[in-house]
């Protein structure tokens, strides 16, 4: 049994890109499962018409890549319900190219968002974490962060970092009672690949038409037709959440299931044939 917080809620959640899509179901599942919420984002018009009025919910604005907006975001959760138990990483979007075709403007905009902005809001909740000596950070990665794919490079690239991130953190954290996990969905019947989630490389280099190229076109067959149903996703994270012990890793998705199990099997192989190479470059036991 969950020890209610000094709030009376179970849990105070803190939810970036919280005003559609994933954020905004796994922020309706908490506050029905009797959470308080914090729910972060760049429109805050938008997260309230969505989530309703509740004294459980605190909609603020936050720009993640802004460090002070991230601060004051805190500082305003802490304000109203004087802790934060989880942190859920969430905002962030995609870009569709292959690595040649993904321009340099495009591509450093979307580290800012997935990288630094979440770093940007963890820095700023893990001082409360540690003074409470308890909490959850968790990062939304991916079905890319663990495998990269053709058309899917650049992005894949910001997920891998959020993949190191939280490895890192979980060892840095764990002495301290906190709990960090990065989650890795599948494809979810989401707006993902909508233009308002997901960018598409201006530039068509013809000679990936038949890797990258052929993702773009798969992409728009997949919309809103991907096998993943969000809100049982959004139930998968109080699950997490109320785990005594809960994994580094959340692969979410039959998909990602076989993705990981796919590259893990490939590793093996590709190690053992290159292990007498490998193991050559030390010095002389």
């Amino acid at each position: 049994m969950v020890d209610v917080t000094k709030s009376g809620f179970k849990r105070v959640w803190f939810i970036t890109g919280a005003s559609r899509g994933l954020g905004a179901l796994i922020a309706e599942a908490a506050l029905a499962d009797g959470n308080a919420v914090v729910a972060a984002g760049r429109n805050v018009a938008a997260i309230a018409e969505r989530l309703g009025n509740s004294p459980a919910l605190l909609p603020v604005a936050l720009d993640v890549t802004d460090e002070a907006q991230a601060k004051a975001a805190v500082q305003a959760a802490l304000e109203k319900f004087g802790r934060i138990d989880v942190l859920v990483n969430n905002a962030g979007f995609g870009l569709l190219g292959a690595i040649e075709e993904s321009s340099d403007a495009d591509v450093r905009r979307m580290y800012d968002t997935n990288v630094f902005g979440l770093l940007n809001i963890t820095r700023a909740v893990l001082p409360t974490l540690r003074s409470q000596r308890a909490g959850h950070v968790i990062n939304m990665s991916s079905i890319g962060g663990y495998r990269a794919a053709a058309g899917f490079g650049a992005y894949s690239s910001t997920k891998f970092a959020v993949e190191g991130l939280t490895e890192a953190l979980r060892g840095e954290l764990a002495p301290l009672g906190i709990h960090a996990t990065v989650v890795e969905p599948g494809y979810f019947r989401t707006d993902f690949l909508d233009a308002s989630s997901l960018m598409v490389a201006k530039e068509i280099i013809a000679d990936y038409d038949a890797t990258s190229g052929n993702v773009r076109r798969r992409a728009v067959e997949m919309n809103h037709n991907q096998p993943g149903n969000p809100e049982k996703l959004a139930q998968a994270m109080l699950e997490l959440v109320d785990a005594p012990t809960p994994p580094l890793r959340l692969p979410l998705g039959t998909d990602t299931l076989k993705a990981i199990a796919d590259k893990n099997a490939y590793v093996t192989q590709e190690t053992e044939t290159w292990k007498a190479l490998s193991a050559s470059t030390d010095f002389p036991a």
